[in-house]
């Protein structure tokens, strides 16, 4: 495996802290993450009698772990951060994934027969933008007036690894509040470095097409073999209420995650091979009251071993079993996150990783600046070759609990119109036109932020990266991803960017800047969210991809990820010149803004 760079954040670094702490003989308290109200809350206030306290003060013998790790190690507590939590019970279930964002773990467990070497301080790492972030923590963590832990803690009092790793998330993120609503996807991201796609389930089809069902499950069966990790959840229709559960005990706007993915044969039931999955709920609590629930008939018609024979096991405190048929019948959205591999050889099933990092950025004030700058990695990504679900967008909604991807069909997301930034309400292109005509004709052709295509005057004042499909067709996935800005929600601030790209087909000898739109190659859907994924074939060809926000002047810095089998790079144009649209050759659909679920 290659080496992985390691940022510390704030300039935090978890040893030299730790030393220092051991020399005074003092635990540590963290100056950058106070244990006051501010860490906590930013609109709400704490409950009565909430109080800050080290697990040493909350139980005799505290652990980081104890008998390992595993997803029943995790509640979540009175935080609606569910997207999280069932993000982190997807690492558990992977040692290879939880041991990174858990570094020296067994360094960092309690040494009872060594209590001088405790300096109550953690570290744990998460994946932002490009590179893992490694952030400290002290152990104080906030609890409730009956001694409980506020927030998230294990099913056994005295382990503390999910409450640590969820303190560290929160300072990361500003506040124990900032983690209130948010996507799976995002989570998933942070965890693991890999690339999220969410994916759209056709209700319809998948009840009345054996054949689209299966090959439905044999994707989800790679993807799991493969080591992905696979959440899902109920997208509640017009009028329906988050949280709300249904008949069958199901939760609508609640994350769940796929533990299992099984085909069995069941000789008594009279089929020959039966579509089973593993579901986990975050809350610890098993709710479904179907077909292979817990007290179900199906169960009653074979013995324990024959459950253990066929693998038809439940691990942990909240996971159910359901039959395929059901789950596609009931669960309207998957987030399947496939995990990056850094290695110096590739099999051929992998896919290779070519990264760039830009800005949208307004026209530097010295003449002679560079507009953007841009770097370059690449590594591996283990993934199904062969599996191509559609990614859709999804919408915000401003409930607690829930996180959901995979929006298809949004009431408010037509051509020629668009939700505003950080709003419910929809902001027609023809309201803003005064406003954003004004901005575009005061544009500078040296900035980089012209916004979608829709504003054809700016549009390609976007950075601009190229990449060349040689030989034969090539099967891309394309990921752009924006800098986190939950940091911000203190301030009044932190909305995501609405954010997308488009693919351009060009000459093949170019080798600067696009000055004119000739050919839509591909095209991806616009989200506010944390990252943007389309999956395309490509014919041989050059190729330009504008990463851009959906209006003009909105900035941030970002980072586009291309995945191929032939190892297709990604490149920034030899020349960063600058010129006047001078003829565009569009198709009639014009991007349209879909919002994030989030809870």
């Amino acid at each position: 495996m290659m080496p992985e760079q390691v940022t510390a954040f704030q300039a935090q670094s978890f040893h030299k802290l730790r030393r220092a702490c051991l020399r005074r003989g003092a635990l540590f308290k963290d100056p950058l993450f106070l244990a006051t109200e501010q860490s906590l809350f930013y609109k709400r206030k704490p409950p009565p009698g909430l109080i800050w306290k080290r697990p040493k003060e909350i139980c005799k013998d505290p652990r980081l772990f104890v008998d390992g790790i595993s997803t029943r190690d995790l509640h979540q507590g009175s935080l609606g951060n569910c997207w999280m939590v069932a993000a982190i019970s997807c690492l558990a279930s992977e040692p290879s994934l939880w041991k990174k964002v858990i570094p020296d773990h067994m360094d960092q467990e309690w040494n009872p027969k060594r209590p001088d070497l405790y300096a109550g301080i953690f570290h744990f790492r998460f994946w932002r933008l490009g590179q893992w972030v490694d952030v400290v923590v002290d152990d104080r963590l906030p609890v409730s007036s009956d001694g409980v832990l506020l927030f998230c803690r294990s099913a056994t009092p005295r382990e503390f690894w999910s409450a640590l790793l969820e303190k560290a998330y929160a300072k990361l993120n500003g506040c124990y509040e900032a983690l209130e609503g948010g996507n799976t996807a995002e989570a998933l991201i942070d965890f693991t470095g890999g690339v999220s796609e969410p994916l759209s389930l056709d209700q319809e089809t998948l009840a009345l097409n054996a054949d689209h069902r299966k090959a439905f499950f044999q994707t989800l069966a790679k993807d799991h073999e493969r080591k992905s990790l696979i959440t899902c959840s109920i997208r509640p229709a017009e009028g329906e209420t988050v949280e709300s559960v249904l008949d069958c005990g199901l939760v609508r706007g609640h994350a769940y995650g796929i533990t299992a993915v099984k085909k069995v044969r069941l000789v008594k039931t009279g089929s020959s091979r039966h579509f089973m999955v593993r579901m986990r709920n975050p809350w610890g609590t098993t709710d479904w009251k179907g077909a292979w629930s817990q007290r179900s008939e199906q169960w009653k018609q074979m013995s324990r071993a024959e459950r253990e024979k066929m693998g038809l096991v439940v691990r942990d405190v909240g996971e159910f079993w359901m039959d395929f048929r059901d789950f596609c019948h009931f669960f309207t959205d998957v987030v399947v996150c496939r995990l990056v591999e850094k290695t110096q050889l590739w099999p051929r099933r992998h896919w290779k990783e070519s990264q760039c990092f830009g800005e949208w950025t307004p026209a530097p004030r010295d003449p002679g600046a560079a507009p953007e700058a841009t770097r370059h990695t690449t590594c591996a990504l283990s993934v199904d070759s062969k599996s191509t679900p559609t990614p859709v967008g999804s919408q915000r909604r401003g409930n607690r609990k829930e996180a959901r991807l995979g929006e298809s069909q949004l009431g408010g997301a037509k051509s020629g119109g668009c939700y505003s930034n950080g709003s419910t309400g929809k902001v027609s292109e023809e309201a803003g036109g005064e406003r954003m005509g004004d901005w575009e004709a005061q544009m500078d052709k040296r900035s980089r932020c012209g916004g979608c295509i829709n504003h054809r005057d700016t549009f390609l004042h976007n950075p601009q990266f190229m990449l060349e499909v040689r030989g034969k067709e090539e099967e891309l996935l394309m990921c752009l991803q924006q800098e986190d800005r939950r940091m911000w929600r203190k301030t009044g601030s932190g909305e995501n960017l609405p954010i997308g790209f488009e693919v351009l087909r060009v000459e093949v000898n170019r080798c600067n800047r696009v000055q004119c739109v000739v050919e839509q190659a591909a095209s991806s859907v616009y989200m506010d969210s944390r990252s943007v994924t389309l999956r395309s074939t490509l014919p041989p060809g050059r190729y330009v991809v504008l990463p851009t926000t959906f209006l003009p002047g909105s900035t941030g810095h970002f980072l586009l990820r291309l995945f191929s089998h032939s190892h297709v790079r990604l490149s920034c144009g030899a020349e960063e010149c600058c010129g006047i649209l001078s003829s565009v050759r569009l198709d009639s659909r014009r991007p349209s803004l879909r919002r994030t679920r989030t809870t």
